[in-house]
């Protein structure tokens, strides 16, 4: 079953889906067409999935009450920029505005009451709120009691009881909010835009002898790209010729560009500097990582976050709970408390117009679509919103170490002769009996050997034999050496002293000791370590500074590396030794101790940790598909400085909720409390329910200029 709603999948993007209320009215009015079988709405990307069979007409049909454009997720150029007097409802707000005005000159020269006056504010009223009064109406009769409805009660009563210029007033008002409301939910859905105009769109490729521009969905996997200097790569592949600096910022949030050359992997929407390039196509459009980018944001835009969760549940009883206080002030003081009919229905319109719940249900996701559009801006991938929630709770921190503190790239470090050997000799001999080992300590020694000029076919090795765990044996010219741990050569011979106190001492500094000797004599000592990231400790500090109460080093090396490392980063615990499961158990200790607790790692290795932690945090994401579909969080680039951005932002996206939450209801909370003394008008309600509309998006907008 779920396989055949898959292959009936379409997938579309919307234009005019203006707020929440909209959305989920349009979503029922989709279920409602007998050929769909499910449908999924992502308001914060303003994209639509259906499962099932519709056309475009049909789908702009459901969601004609608001205006909705649909459009096929492959066609292009779907923002068309519509200068703002084009705009339909923008020239119906202006005039809505001029009447209002000639209106209140019309009541100060003829009279409140005059049929002119009344004719001049009832052409404000409709000309204003004609598309409300069409959802609005509709909805009353569907017995569908959301914003909209609220306001048209509120409107019609307010004309029926003859506050005429107070009508006009609020859909003048409330036509303003809706535009201003639409203008910033746009802005914040910007971020996903500007991401899918990263990459170009055509490119020049060469198929055999010919070359020809085509449409990137045109491009077949092993083309071969051609790209100049100063032009953006249009699709991911390896580069086969010349070589360049390409400024990844787009994709990895890097600000210097980073060489490439032969055998280097490239990535869409990337721009390449100085050199010409051919890159031989990897992936198709639709895998390219930009393309997966995309789609994660998208989805982790659409996934609700746990304070979304509550501010919709609260919703759903909220609006009732309005109209019935609305319809309890309007009725019982009159009936009860011989009140004045056309007075207490004043107030009770006044309650169902502040009451709106608008500014409380956008008060999460517009925050959470900014955080997240501006992090993947950034070089920061946030799968969703529980998972950028969770983030800004974070207490404790463990860091696996290869590849993660350090490079993952161990390098030769010292090197020290004995008896008589010299230097080139020494790595010239370890290189020869290295390089038929797998080992990364082995790669180290042969890069160092052909950094220093040795040729490899100066030394020629025999009869290679491996020990394991230990080392290797070969013969060289003649001679059978032996390469490996100190461990090897306890076996073979008593190391003197002295020697023995020079290999403690370059392990007490982190560094992972290699002897080369005969089975009688020691030859030489060669020092590798893997390298510390520059940023590391500068991240560690800043982690810090920032709250987060414990990092911790997990690591399968030795004890003395581990805590070489570990101190000389500024970590608070180093637990070294560990197998992948000893690794599972630290983390649930650390839950057990702290609460929540992220996991940073390379999104490969350690996966029961990753699974594990509260967060799961993968290093280097761009190019890697696990770290993409594994992590909560991938940090695009390979290195840690976008961690403490990502907790900041998190952060203060947790701490914009809250105040939008209590700036919408706050300010909702004193207009009612002005209903006591009688003091809250209709204007001054639909004022305060546009203020807090507009104070949420403008707070939430904030967290844009958040940088790394």
């Amino acid at each position: 079953m779920e396989k055949a709603l898959e292959q009936n999948k379409n997938t579309y993007r919307l234009r005019n889906l203006s707020c929440t209320s909209c959305a989920a009215k349009f979503e029922k009015n989709i279920r409602d067409i007998e050929t769909v079988k499910d449908v999924q709405l992502n308001f914060g990307a303003s994209k639509l999935t259906i499962y099932g069979d519709a056309s475009i007409e049909q789908l702009e049909e459901a969601g004609s009450f608001d205006g909705i454009k649909v459009y096929s997720e492959t066609q292009r150029s779907l923002e068309v920029k519509t200068p703002f007097l084009k705009k339909a409802e923008n020239r119906n707000t202006l005039a809505s505005l001029f009447f209002l005005i000639f209106g209140y000159i019309s009541m100060y020269y003829i009279g409140e009451d005059s049929f002119a006056t009344i004719v001049i504010f009832a052409m404000s009223i409709l000309i204003g709120g004609f598309d409300l009064f069409k959802v609005g109406l509709r909805n009353l009769t569907n017995l569908q009691f959301d914003m909209k409805t609220l306001m048209t009660i509120a409107i019609i009563g307010a004309a029926i009881i003859g506050e005429w210029s107070e009508g006009a007033v609020v859909v003048f008002l409330f036509a303003l909010s809706e535009a201003l409301e639409s203008y910033s939910m746009d802005k914040a859905r910007q971020s996903i835009r500007s991401l899918m105009e990263i990459a170009p769109k055509v490119a020049l490729i060469r198929r055999g002898n010919k070359e020809l521009e085509l449409d990137v969905e045109e491009i077949q996997l092993n083309d071969i790209l051609i790209i100049k200097p100063g032009e953006k790569l249009a699709m991911d592949g390896i580069v086969i010729k010349g070589h360049s600096t390409i400024n990844q910022a787009a994709i990895t949030g890097e600000s210097i560009p980073v060489l490439k050359a032969v055998g280097d992997e490239v990535f869409a929407g990337t721009l390449n500097e100085e050199g010409a390039l051919e890159v031989r196509v990897t992936k198709r459009v639709e895998d390219t990582t930009i393309s997966k980018i995309i789609h994660l944001v998208e989805e982790a835009q659409a996934e609700k976050a746990p304070s979304q969760a509550f501010v919709d549940r609260f919703a759903k009883y909220y609006t009732p709970a309005i109209l019935l206080v609305a319809l309890f002030i309007s009725i019982l003081p009159p009936l009860f408390m011989n009140g004045d009919w056309s007075e207490w229905v004043y107030r009770g319109l006044a309650v169902l117009v502040v009451g709106c719940p608008c500014a409380l249900v956008i008060s999460t996701p517009v925050a959470i679509v900014t955080a997240i559009g501006n992090a993947a801006k950034k070089g920061v991938l946030i799968k969703g919103g529980i998972h950028l929630e969770e983030t800004g709770r974070l207490k404790a921190i463990a860091f696996d170490k290869t590849g993660t503190l350090t490079y993952g790239k161990p390098k030769v470090t010292d090197i020290k002769v004995l008896n008589g050997m010299n230097e080139k000799q020494l790595l010239g001999i370890s290189m020869a009996i290295e390089k038929f080992s797998q080992h990364p300590l082995a790669s180290a020694i042969i890069k160092e050997a052909e950094a220093q000029g040795i040729n490899i076919n100066d030394f020629i090795a025999e009869e290679f034999t491996s020990i394991t765990g230990k080392g290797a044996k070969a013969k060289v010219n003649n001679v059978t050496y032996y390469i490996g741990s100190p461990n090897l050569f306890n076996v073979l011979q008593d190391i003197p002293s002295s020697i023995t106190k020079n290999i403690e001492y370059l392990q007490s500094q982190g560094k992972t000791v290699m002897l080369l000797g005969t089975k009688t004599e020691l030859m030489g000592i060669v020092a590798v370590a893997d390298q510390v990231r520059e940023s590391s400790s500068k991240v560690i500090r800043k982690l810090h500074a920032l709250g987060i109460k414990q990092t911790i080093m997990l690591t399968g090396d030795n004890e003395s590396t581990g805590k070489a490392i570990g101190i000389q980063l500024g970590l608070d615990e180093i637990k070294a030794e560990l197998l992948p499961q000893d690794k599972l158990e630290a983390i649930k200790a650390m839950k057990n101790q702290y609460g929540r607790v992220a996991m940073v790692g390379d999104g490969v290795n350690d996966a029961p940790a990753l699974a594990s932690a509260t967060v799961g945090i993968a290093m280097g994401g761009a190019g890697t598909d696990t770290a993409l579909e594994t992590a909560d969080v991938a940090l695009m680039a390979d290195d840690l400085d976008k961690l403490p951005f990502a907790i900041d932002l998190s952060r203060k996206t947790l701490g914009v909720i809250k105040q939008n939450v209590a700036f919408a209801l706050g300010l909702k909370l004193l207009a009612l409390i002005l209903i006591v003394p009688g003091w809250l008008t209709l204007w001054l309600a639909i004022f305060a329910d546009m203020g807090a509309t507009l104070i949420v998006i403008a707070n939430s907008l904030r967290l844009l200029k958040i940088k790394s």
